[in-house]
């Protein structure tokens, strides 16, 4: 199944400079001198996009003025880009703040596509952004999908209906050419593949074309994968100055996050990891702080490193506050392939032995994975009954045993499931070849309750050497001859 995931980050300008949990909420990105994006409470003082920086300073003197740094807003989506790396190694980042991510391989490792999506929305709110999530059966689609917060589609037929519906200057090439299709009543997707393709590509290229097509899924599409770098060092700048060594870890969180991504994707595992703490720059400079955690087994899971990390935190003394953090990996090595073998290793625990037979249970059904349920009966063919491995079976019954003189015995290691009666020939029987008695007998009477029976049962060899598991009917036939019966075979 083909399955994309866009995330559009809409706001991705702002929170680059006053992230979520800031306390300001009069925070404004400029561009050009102009409004570009503002908080929540900027905009409820009368903010709007577009407008002036005189008419922000006149509404609300006290607002926090941004420029737009397109360096940093690149540096914010590289690190959402990190984090995700760890549900698939194909992410691409295209136009408009939004980054699309191939997800068909990963639906059932993460427990479907709802899962991951939740998964993927709560680690970009993690790392303080906000995003449009959507998915689609296409890249493009997934894109138009987030760009207008269309939601989720998970089949082609319902893609094509839900773009149908979509304003078409979401497309980035008709935006130049908006004033026309106004004029021609053109408002949606769905009207403007109506169009004729050929006036349509006179009038406003082939890119326009290209887009529609590789949304529903008419043409191929291309991607640059984003690629993680060999070593990670990643850097956090703090919006305040923080004296407490415990409210550094909702940053830490956040490089951790990025670390987990770029593990996965390098198939790489930590052994030892630095958390630095950067201090006042200038006259007042001194080296970070560096916060170490060696870990006794390699991990790539950022759970366990959190915990790791909160318990150092917590008993660190700052002797200056911190404006930075920076998070390098130290040690790394390659990620210990799974066991690649059905049964597990010697020595396993429990777990492992419960994930072998749930495995064989999925793969083969469970009426063709067994086990023994023992039965104090002499009768071979009643001493055991086999029984599905996921039926509970009470402890007596499994340690139901056989008394010592019949343990001690001989028992072949396949016994049929019915016998088979043998051919007699010169008074002696016959499998392949005339069988010989190589054993006394050993008389079984049992079952009066139910059926009796009486048999001396054998251990017969054949002329290839082969030894038997037969057995006589001590109760003779109509013509008073003994039959004779196959019950199983030795390895």
């Amino acid at each position: 199944m083909r399955l994309w995931i866009g995330l559009h980050l809409p706001r991705l300008p702002l929170e680059v400079f006053a992230p979520s949990w800031s306390t300001d909420a009069g925070s404004v990105v400029l561009e050009q001198e102009r409004v570009l994006v503002a908080s929540t409470l900027a905009q409820a003082g009368g903010i709007r996009t577009g407008m002036r920086r005189g008419g922000v300073l006149m509404l609300l003197p006290d607002a926090r003025l941004h420029e737009r740094a397109p360096l940093l807003e690149a540096e914010a989506r590289n690190a959402v880009a990190m984090a995700l790396l760890q549900y698939t190694p194909q992410v691409a980042e295209s136009e408009e703040s939004t980054l699309l991510m191939d997800v068909g391989a990963s639906l059932r490792l993460f427990g479907g596509v709802r899962a991951l999506c939740r998964r993927v929305s709560a680690n970009v709110k993690a790392l303080g952004f906000s995003a449009s999530l959507a998915c689609a059966p296409t890249a493009r689609g997934a894109w138009l999908l987030a760009r207008a917060r269309a939601g989720r589609v998970l089949k082609m037929a319902s893609l094509l209906r839900r773009l149908d519906r979509q304003a078409l200057l979401l497309a980035p090439p008709a935006r130049p050419y908006a004033s026309w299709f106004e004029g021609i009543g053109c408002a949606t997707l769905g009207e403007l593949r109506r169009l004729p393709r050929p006036g349509l590509q006179r009038r406003c290229g082939r890119e326009l074309l290209d887009l529609v097509d590789a949304a529903y899924g008419l043409s191929p599409e291309l991607h640059e994968w984003i690629a993680p770098p060999e070593t990670f060092d990643a850097r956090l700048e703090l919006f305040d100055r923080i004296d407490d060594a415990e409210l550094l870890l909702e940053g830490s969180k956040r490089l951790l996050l990025q670390l987990t991504g770029w593990l996965c994707a390098r198939q790489l595992a930590v052994e030892r990891i630095t958390l630095k703490l950067e201090h006042e720059r200038g006259r007042v400079a001194r080296p970070p702080t560096c916060v170490e955690v060696a870990l006794a087994e390699p991990a790539w899971r950022d759970e366990h490193l959190i915990r790791l990390l909160r318990e150092r935190l917590a008993k660190l003394v700052l002797d200056a506050p911190v404006i930075g953090l920076g998070l390098e990996a130290q040690q790394v090595q390659p990620m210990a392939p799974p066991n690649a073998s059905l049964f597990p290793e010697p020595g396993g625990t429990e777990e492992d032995r419960m994930r072998m037979l749930e495995l064989l249970v999925a793969r083969l059904g469970p009426d063709n994975v067994l086990q023994p349920l023992p039965n104090a009966d002499y009768r071979p063919e009643a001493a055991n009954a086999w029984v599905p491995v996921q039926q509970k079976v009470r402890e007596a019954a499994r340690n139901a045993r056989m008394p010592p003189d019949v343990m001690s015995l001989p028992r072949p290691t396949w016994l049929l499931a019915k016998p088979i009666a043998l051919l007699m020939r010169d008074h002696r029987p016959f499998y392949g070849s005339p069988l010989k008695m190589a054993s006394t007998p050993e008389r079984i009477e049992a079952g009066w309750w139910n059926g009796p029976q009486t048999r001396d049962y054998f251990i017969a060899e054949g002329q290839d050497h082969t030894l038997y598991w037969v057995y006589r009917e001590r109760l003779g036939s109509d013509d008073g001859e003994p039959r004779w019966f196959l019950h199983g075979l030795f390895g």
